[in-house]
């Protein structure tokens, strides 16, 4: 067991942790907005407070909720230590060459990027997740099933102009974040090839605008409905 640790602790052994936490990340934030954009319906909530009661209750979703929480922890702890590695490394060369001109913005400050998305995540969760779980949300019927009305959680925070700036901003972040991630994935992989990164690169792009915006239009969407 000693040499997994040491394995995975290793600079090779951090960067595809990051990699591996990335990828699954990703995945969940295709289907964490697929499920969202049932919001904008237009049934009053219905379909989303379905969506939302299967998700809770079905053991496999559980095991997936619970992975994802696990692998948001490692994320956050290997960025940490790459961030502060880097750091450390780069002080001296940074001294002698352009930062700016060896790499981009959001590759420099992806420390800074994932501590505002960090701070996002803890206010998204308390605001959606602590009160659906541990709140009092109002009971409503759909024929024979009753389910918590999740719907009226989310419409009630998104009337809240100041939160919805807040997480259209978060957004921003990252997106930013994601359009390093994406590339840094392939990077860490050693799957870079002349031929196919400019592709990747361009998928990375597409997917960093793409799932960000989803996200910040339904709050948007939401506000101005109600």
């Amino acid at each position: 067991m000693g040499w997994i640790l040491q394995t995975i602790l290793s600079s090779i052994g951090r960067k595809l942790t990051m990699a591996i936490t990335g990828a699954f990340l990703i995945i969940f934030l295709i289907a964490h907005v697929s499920g969202n954009l049932l919001l904008l319906k237009g049934d009053s909530g219905q379909t989303f407070n379905l969506y939302a009661d299967f998700m809770t209750k079905n053991p496999l979703i559980k095991v997936v909720a619970y992975t994802n929480y696990i692998m948001i922890i490692l994320h956050v702890l290997f960025a940490y230590f790459l961030t502060t590695k880097n750091k450390d490394s780069r002080s001296i060369s940074y001294l002698l060459n352009s930062p700016s001109a060896n790499s981009s913005w959001n590759s420099r400050n992806m420390g800074i990027l994932g501590t505002v998305l960090f701070i996002f995540l803890v206010v998204h969760l308390q605001n959606f997740w602590y009160e659906y779980k541990f709140g009092n949300p109002p009971f409503i019927v759909y024929g024979n099933v009753e389910v918590r009305d999740m719907y009226i959680i989310v419409t009630n925070a998104y009337s809240n102009f100041l939160y919805v700036i807040f997480y259209v901003i978060s957004m921003l972040f990252l997106s930013l974040h994601l359009w390093h991630g994406f590339k840094s994935f392939f990077q860490s992989l050693g799957l870079n090839h002349s031929k196919y990164t400019p592709l990747i690169e361009k998928l990375g792009m597409v997917f960093s605008i793409t799932i960000p915006s989803l996200f910040a239009i339904i709050p948007i969407c939401i506000y101005f409905k109600v």
